[in-house]
């Protein structure tokens, strides 16, 4: 893991992606004020919406206890006027320092509970709906897996071809191919290939 100045390793790596793409700006403040309130031990309550107060209120005064935080603790890599804000830390396995200076501090993280056990469920035939002739979503109604977009790229990752093959026909809305399975699992036989799309295709 990477280490700090006074070398010390960080404790959790975030991605820089899931900070825009969350809309969560609030968690950088909360982060530099977490480090500067452990450094003063110091409490900090924000109301929202405080730049009604002046312009770029929060900056100014997540800057100024950063400030006051490095000065009263003789650590100048707490606030580093090139890059306020950002501190530079060091590659672990190399030891040398990263091109860029990140921000670090000590957000409030909260660990959700999920279990795999809770969450898993199988089935290898069930209802499907009227309509769509899909099978039912969710695990309360004993329905199969929904596979979205985000789900197939994962599973192209891997080149799982065949599993593509029964999501697609036998195990979705191919109404002729699953009567073909069903009727081969009866009797033992070796279960078919589709020769075609489904309807929807």
């Amino acid at each position: 893991m990477p280490y700090l100045q006074d070398g010390r390793p960080v404790d959790m790596v975030f991605n820089p992606l899931g900070i825009p793409s969350r809309m969560n700006v609030e968690q950088l403040f909360e982060c530099l004020l977490g480090l500067a309130g452990s450094l003063l031990n110091r409490y900090y309550r924000i109301a929202p919406f405080d730049e009604r107060y002046e312009q770029e209120a929060s900056r100014k005064l997540v800057f100024s206890e950063l400030y006051q935080a490095s000065k009263q603790t003789a650590n100048p890599w707490v606030f580093e006027p090139e890059y306020p804000g950002k501190s530079r830390i060091f590659d672990g396995r190399t030891g040398g320092p990263f091109e860029q200076p990140v921000i670090i501090g000590k957000p409030y993280i909260l660990k959700l509970i999920h279990q795999v056990d809770d969450k898993i469920h199988g089935c290898s035939s069930g209802h499907y709906a009227l309509v769509t002739q899909q099978p039912l979503r969710r695990r309360s109604k004993q329905g199969g897996q929904q596979v979205g977009e985000m789900e197939v790229w994962a599973l192209k990752g891997f080149g799982v071809a065949h599993i593509f093959q029964e999501m697609f026909t036998y195990k979705s809305h191919h109404i002729r191919a699953r009567q073909e399975v069903l009727g081969t699992t009866i009797i033992g036989g070796t279960i078919p290939k589709p020769k075609d799309a489904p309807e929807s295709f």
